[in-house]
């Protein structure tokens, strides 16, 4: 490995190398946290030093020599084609280039003979083209403007982030310096002290060691994200030429602010699920990728079958067709799980659950540029969210063995194309599950006796979810529109306007009775899904602890499943009345709610999400 240090004032690190903005590098990120406390670690070694020789007769050029040196950190560069590219420390030579900026502005405001010395720091003659020395080159038109001093509220911010952060932080510079630097005196020696006492390091590497010194620079200092330096892991590899001619820069960002844009580094969760999809059978496998999947990849291990340690062509094969590939299905499972669409509603009601386990076994399925993507997606969401519900419904969910359960689907689906196969394997792991947790042996999925006393085990939010779907069954198949959507049911829990679980029997001396008043046996009862509803907040306080008859009036244009129980829900209904027959529905209304009232209702529910997950 060869790396030359080389020791260097700000004078020298500005005046005749044109830095180019390598592919590693981030956008310009800095807050104003940053900026501010660079200012103040350099104004206040330059103060210590200013009061001790503020009234010395000797020039400034002379003086400055015997202020201390102060040490700015180190910046990592390459050579590739006569071009020189900042491969770590973009983000502190660009804030000093605004510091430039700003004193060059200063310097005409004070009248200083140092302004030709300042701005020749900012720009320089490259061949015939003057250019900034830190060449951003998507964001020149920026950096021109500051340089031009353009009010900062008119300066055009549309190339990106590195251009929005350099006017805001500009802006922080501005009024820093104007409070610290407010006559020529003590501005020129300032100036001096900058270009001449400032020190930085430059450590000018081999390309093929870039990777390698990138991540080791970044892993002391302000740590990247796992997937910033995979990207310089991988594209390091590749020559320049080639980054730009096959534009893997421009893919591999498109791909991640694609998947980023739903959340920040969403893009990290796609790399841990993408690689567990492909490799882990067991959750003591996936946990390899939870921290350091960057490092992972390029383990012996891990290499025999990516190829990406030192094997550029594999890195494009990878970049072009698994990366690109997969990112974009994972984006379309975002959309998918973000907002309800009629071709893939099963991803949507997992979202509402949040079970993402189904994109790791989306990709899992999935093999490269798969012609049965659809229909994987939709069969694959349609089975988790039946494996999970259905798991809940029987008292049989246990979040560990879920867990588990779900790596041994995905090494049995990888890469298949069989769409019967992959249901068998969901079927055959959703009964052992259910075998294990409720210690009977059963052939089928879904089970009376084992939904029978469900109900007072299940967390809100299912219990939230289960009413949503029944509710949704009704309003499908009796052709009505919902009345609130699935996400509000499920998901809004206000006061006010949120849903909440209601009793049908209130704590009360009568409905007590009706249950031998055995106040263990009334608990359990009352709380089994046949005797709950959903009621948005106003309706659940009104209804409170009244008695059933009055509680029925509660329930009047509340949601359809409510409504069941009310004798007005079946006239001149004959849409309601063809559901009814065509899938033997036990509905009616009911005047009076006891045990035997309860235990139809369970049935019904039963019957009802037999059909729904059937």
């Amino acid at each position: 490995m060869d790396v030359t240090p080389d020791k260097q004032n700000i004078d020298k690190v500005f005046s005749n190398t044109t830095y180019y903005i390598d592919f590693y590098q981030r956008q310009y990120k800095w807050s104003d946290e940053p900026v501010k406390r660079l200012l103040d670690d350099i104004f206040f070694k330059f103060s210590i030093e200013y009061e001790r020789h503020k009234d010395s007769d000797l020039e400034v050029e002379k003086l400055v020599e015997k202020f201390s040196w102060y040490y700015l950190n180190t910046y990592v560069t390459n050579r590739v084609e006569g071009k020189i590219y900042i491969v770590d420390g973009q983000q502190r030579l660009t804030t000093l280039t605004l510091i430039l900026i700003k004193l060059k502005h200063k310097s005409l405001e004070l009248s200083s003979d140092l302004r030709d010395w300042i701005a020749g720091k900012i720009t320089g003659h490259a061949g015939y083209k003057r250019q900034f020395w830190m060449n951003h080159e998507q964001h020149n038109g920026t950096l021109k403007d500051l340089d031009d001093g353009k009010p900062l509220g008119t300066i055009e911010t549309a190339s990106g982030l590195t251009a929005v952060n350099m006017v805001k932080n500009y802006r922080v510079i501005d009024t820093y310096i104007d409070k610290h630097l407010n006559d020529l005196h003590k501005f020129d020696r300032f100036v001096f002290y900058f270009l001449q006492r400032l020190v930085m390091i430059n450590l000018n590497v081999e390309q093929t060691d870039v990777p390698m010194i990138f991540e080791v620079i970044n892993d002391r200092g302000v740590k990247l994200k796992p997937y910033e330096i995979l990207k310089g892991k991988l594209l390091g590899q590749i020559q320049k030429e080639e980054l730009e001619a096959l534009k893997l820069n421009e893919l591999w960002d498109d791909q991640v602010a694609k998947i980023n844009s739903y959340a920040d580094d969403e893009i990290d969760k796609f790399f841990i699920s993408f690689l567990r999809s492909k490799f882990a059978n067991a959750v003591s496998d996936a946990k390899k990728f939870d921290i350091d999947y960057h490092r992972i990849l390029f383990t012996p291990d891990f290499d025999l079958h990516l190829s990406l340690e030192n094997n550029p062509k594999k890195v494009k094969e990878f970049l072009l067709g698994s990366f690109k590939y997969y990112t974009s299905l994972y984006a379309k499972m975002l959309d998918y799980y973000n907002e309800e669409n009629p071709d893939y509603p099963h991803v949507f009601y997992n979202g509402l659950t949040d079970m993402n386990r189904q994109f790791l076994l989306v990709m899992s399925a999935c093999k490269l540029n798969d012609p049965q993507e659809k229909e994987k997606i939709q069969l694959i969401s349609y089975e988790v969210d039946k494996l999970f519900s259905l798991l809940q419904l029987q008292k049989s969910y246990d979040s560990n063995a879920f867990n588990e359960v779900i790596y041994k689907i995905s090494s049995k689906i990888r890469d298949n194309h069989d769409l019967d196969d992959i249901s068998a394997v969901f079927s055959n792991h959703l009964k052992k599950l259910i075998s294990e947790n409720r210690g009977v042996t059963t052939s089928e999925e879904f089970t009376y006796p084992l939904f029978k006393e469900t109900g007072i085990e299940l967390e809100k939010r299912f219990k939230r979810y289960f009413f949503a779907r029944i509710e949704k069954f009704i309003a499908d198949n009796t052709n009505m529109q919902m009345k609130h959507s699935l996400a509000d049911l499920v998901l809004k829990t206000g006061p006010v306007n949120g849903f909440h679980i209601e009793h049908i029997l209130s704590v009360n001396n009568e409905n007590l009775a009706l249950f031998g008043n055995d106040e263990e046996v009334f608990e359990r009862e009352r709380n089994r899904l046949g005797g709950l509803l959903l009621l948005k907040g106003a309706d659940n306080i009104s209804s409170s602890n009244e008695l059933y008859k009055n509680k029925l009036k509660t329930y009047a244009n509340t949601l359809y499943w409510n409504e069941t129980l009310r004798q007005d829900s079946y006239k001149s209904k004959l849409d309601f009345r063809k559901m009814i027959t065509n899938y033997k529905l036990n509905f009616r209304p009911m005047d009076t709610f006891g045990p035997d009232q309860l235990e139809e209702r369970q049935k019904l529910l039963f019957l009802i999400s037999s059909r729904i997950w059937d």
